[in-house]
């Protein structure tokens, strides 16, 4: 029978306390994520090489916020006085199974990647940032282009290690430890035994979701610290499960002149995959991921020089572009793929995954237009992927831009909301009615494999700022009528407009009972405090 208890252990290494630097220069780098969140402050900053010097950390403050990358669009890496305890040391790939890896929480995606490339391995739930540490991956539930197939972060999580605020640590493995049917945990610390209550609230079905803790009946532990944004504990290491045979992957960007046209070809590219999957035939479609960036983006690429640099043709007037991630067999070459690729059209081409793919796009009429990496082109690929993430970045450059040039109260102003794929079109309409009836500049992008973009502004003033929001409260509650949320892949981190998504998501009553599993675990509110939710109810909107 799974137990509903577990107990902590002492922290392994030396348990000195961390050099914690408090020179202004040195902290200046560290005063903002990147969401450009305003106010950013720090009283010094320690960086870890164990979990016992994160423990004697804890023991010693009274306000630490955990950071990797500080790459969060939500404000949750970015301090309000707290010290700052970064897992950069932590980098260390510790062992690389047949179905697993064991990794530190410092370790970047692209480090595990390339070690996974070696050992011809896949670890498919990564953001489309590859610099993001492995730590924050898993606290905040991080997704990415491929959910499409292979779901979250969390779907991929066996164990964990967890220094508590207290400095105890737990070794959390995936199915020893669930709820008691009561609804309550018990963790046995070194000098008392604590209770911590599960949420009650329902979740909604939606394939990615980063929108506080884990609530289900009779929960997995594990669950819990998945998603929780650093608010209940330092993860100094985890065991991932891996995919153990690495496929070839062939990207494709394909541009559409209307967006009707472009949804058509999304839902055709998704129903191939379904079957494929469920049928396993050799010779299916298997998508694992389509994005997404509409006219906007395409202009900021062509504003900043990204397609000249990148060497990709986008043709004028295309209303979308789609990036197509085709998965093919370990064994398929450059030499074979092109070859596959211009007997497509011939009248006994032979039938393979690729060849079923370029007829797909034929007979959406965009074939010729289309700008493909083959498998084994690396090169190519890149520039590819450099122009998908060279979107987010302008916008991020321009709100920075804003910031110091316009107004310092401008900050990043965007949504990050998913919605069950056959109310996606319906979504997208709300965005433009909303974005039109305020006179705003906005870029939308990402993931409409999943159902899952994300609206950005593009601030000329603090009114846009101010303006966005409103939008995006609005875009919020439409989404949750929709059956989606408001908060997909990103968190919500400090930023006010996620943080009254998350009260529209669950109701007053859900954040506090996400408060209560806060209270239970720090008691002195030390772990990131403000990030969430904040520590008493703020009055209503």
């Amino acid at each position: 029978m799974t137990a509903h208890a577990l107990r902590s252990r002492r922290p392994r290494g030396d348990a000195r306390l961390p050099r914690i630097v408090d020179d202004p220069d040195v902290l200046s780098s560290y005063l903002e994520d990147a969401a450009h969140f305003p106010g950013g402050r720090a009283s010094g900053v320690a960086t870890i090489s164990s979990e016992a010097e994160a423990a004697a950390l804890l023991k010693t403050s009274t306000s630490v916020l955990t950071i990797g990358a500080q790459s969060s669009l939500t404000g949750g890496a970015t301090p309000m006085g707290d010290t700052l305890l970064s897992t950069a040391r932590l980098n260390h790939i510790l062992e690389i199974g047949g179905d697993f890896v064991r990794v530190e929480a410092g370790v970047t995606l692209a480090d595990l990647d390339a070690a996974l490339e070696r050992a011809n391995r896949y670890y498919p739930p990564a953001p489309t940032f590859f610099g993001a540490f492995m730590g924050g991956t898993v606290a905040t539930n991080a997704a990415g282009a491929a959910t499409f197939k292979y779901g979250t972060t969390r779907d991929w999580v066996r164990a964990l290690t967890i220094v508590l605020p207290g400095g105890d640590v737990l070794d959390v493995e995936r199915g020893a430890t669930r709820a008691h049917r009561d609804g309550y945990f018990e963790i046995e610390l070194a000098t008392s035994v604590i209770r911590i209550p599960t949420p009650r609230y329902s979740m909604p079905k939606v394939v990615k979701l980063s929108a506080g803790y884990f609530a289900q009946p009779e929960m997995d532990l594990i669950d819990l610290f998945i998603g929780s944004e650093g608010t209940l504990g330092v993860i100094t290491e985890a065991t991932l499960r891996v995919v153990s045979e690495r496929p070839a992957f062939c990207m494709a960007l394909v541009p559409f002149s209307t967006r009707s046209a472009a949804l058509a070809f999304v839902r055709r590219l998704r129903d191939a995959a379904h079957t494929t999957w469920r049928t396993k035939d050799p010779r299916g479609i298997d998508v694992s991921a389509i994005e997404h960036m509409d006219a906007r983006c395409l202009e900021l690429l062509r504003e900043d020089g990204v397609d000249r640099l990148q060497g990709v043709r986008v043709p004028d007037g295309t209303a979308i572009a789609l990036l197509v991630t085709l998965e093919l067999p370990p064994q398929m070459t450059a030499a074979k793929a092109f070859d596959e690729i211009g007997a497509a059209r011939a009248p006994r081409a032979p039938d393979t995954p690729l060849v079923r793919f370029c007829n797909a796009l034929d007979e959406a009429g965009v074939l010729d237009a289309v700008e493909i990496a083959v498998p084994g082109d690396r090169a190519r690929a890149d520039q590819l992927l450099a122009v998908r993430e060279a979107v987010p970045a302008a916008v991020n450059r321009r709100v920075g831009l804003a910031q110091q040039t316009i107004d310092p109260r401008i900050e990043k102003t965007a949504a990050d909301m998913i919605v069950p794929f056959e109310a996606f079109d319906e979504l997208l309409m709300r965005y433009d009615e909303g974005f039109k009836r305020r006179g705003l500049d906005a870029a939308v992008w990402g993931h409409v494999s999943d159902g899952n973009v994300h609206p950005n502004i593009i601030p000329r003033s603090y009114g846009d700022v101010e303006s966005g929001k409103a939008a995006i409260l609005e875009f919020g509650r439409d989404v949750i009528r929709l059956g989606g949320s408001p908060l997909a892949e990103h968190g919500v981190g400090r930023n006010a407009v996620k943080q009254q998504l998350l009260i529209e998501l669950y109701g007053q009553d859900g954040v506090e009972d996400m408060r209560r599993v806060k209270r239970a675990i720090d008691p002195g509110w030390k772990l990131a405090p403000g990030v969430i939710f904040t520590r008493s109810t703020p009055p209503p909107r």
